[in-house]
């Protein structure tokens, strides 16, 4: 009997579909694959992107943000208030364009810098959302695809993170 339902086991570990295969994939900077792999995140969402930042300073992370939003695809971005005061960064001109943008000041700094996706993926990593990020500093980013509950503890404290920040007002004078 013990051997029917080992052999019945491994009858279902081999169905497609059955168990999610996940993916893991790295990106560094400076050399350009940290900031394209975050694009490539941005550029793969097709429910939500959900993103958590620091210092949001990167026009090319915003544009692919703003190009997702066009193409039907639920953005909101929380970054650290003290980081992102000036009305010329791009989480206000986010706003100013109708995503949902939110400022924490709850702590000293909101530090965090990942982005899940509705489409099961997490990047996450040292690499915050600006040019020197991209350009001059030693940053990494993971990319996390098809880990469900890596993905649902994400999107859990994005959820937290989310609630207890306040909403940026687009101030276009």
């Amino acid at each position: 009997m013990k051997k029917y339902i080992f052999a019945f086991i491994l009858l279902l570990l081999n169905q497609p579909g059955v168990y999610a295969e996940v993916s893991i994939s790295a990106g560094f900077s400076p050399g350009g694959t940290a900031q394209a792999r975050v694009l490539q995140t941005i550029n793969s969402a097709q429910l939500s992107a959900d993103i958590a930042a620091y210092e949001f300073t990167s026009w090319p992370v915003a544009d692919a943000l703003a190009a997702a939003a066009y193409r039907g695809v639920a953005v909101r971005l929380v970054a650290d208030a003290g980081a992102n005061r000036q009305a010329w960064l791009p989480a206000h001109q986010l706003a100013c364009a109708g995503i949902p943008v939110r400022l924490s000041s709850r702590y000293r700094i909101m530090h965090n810098k990942f982005i899940v996706t509705g489409n099961n993926l997490v990047e996450t990593g040292s690499f915050n959302f600006t040019a020197a990020a991209a350009n001059r500093n030693a940053e990494n980013v993971v990319v996390i695809n098809g880990d469900r509950e890596v993905t649902d503890e994400y999107q859990t404290e994005f959820n937290r993170l989310w609630d207890e920040s306040v909403p940026l007002p687009c101030d276009r004078k």
